[in-house]
């Protein structure tokens, strides 16, 4: 009888080790759902993205004004990169996201100095270098958004 119920113990141990294993995996998320995620976050960027630099341009002869801008521009982009890996993206996205991050952690960090600009001179020679920084950016957001299955990104 003892032994019985130590095997039925033990079995039991098992089966809800394993159902607690398999508990712990994160749920596959269908490519829908990513999609949703991801223009969760892409879409606000986008807009404060395009506002500050829309505004950049009218105000960079104002250093004291295009250092708020820029400061605003490199906290949403690193903002993103943040929720982008957040949203635990499966392997297949992986690389595209990752590329992505360092493209634009790379701009973020030209920014930042673009803030410490004190000429309006040296304010255009860091801008030069973030129109630079661009296109590999835009690369990475087209694979990603063509991985999921959305049409490129509006450029206008």
């Amino acid at each position: 009888m003892f032994t019985r119920t130590c095997s039925a113990l033990a079995a039991l141990l098992v089966a809800t080790a394993g159902l607690a294993a398999c508990s712990s995996r994160p749920p596959q998320r269908s490519t829908a759902s990513l999609t949703r995620a991801y223009l969760g976050i892409a879409t606000p960027a986008n807009r404060v993205l395009e506002k500050s630099f829309d505004a950049l341009e009218d105000e960079d002869d104002d250093l004291d004004a295009s250092a708020a801008l820029l400061r605003t521009i490199a906290m949403t982009e690193r903002a993103f990169d943040r929720d982008l890996f957040a949203l635990k993206l499966p392997a297949r996205f992986g690389g595209t996201a990752r590329a992505l991050v360092h493209a634009n952690e790379a701009r973020a960090d030209l920014t930042e100095l673009a803030m410490s600009a004190t000429t309006v001179a040296s304010l255009d020679t860091y801008e030069v270098g973030m129109d630079a920084m661009n296109p590999p950016v835009e690369v990475q957001v087209r694979a990603l958004r063509s991985a999921l299955g959305l049409p490129p990104p509006d450029t206008d």
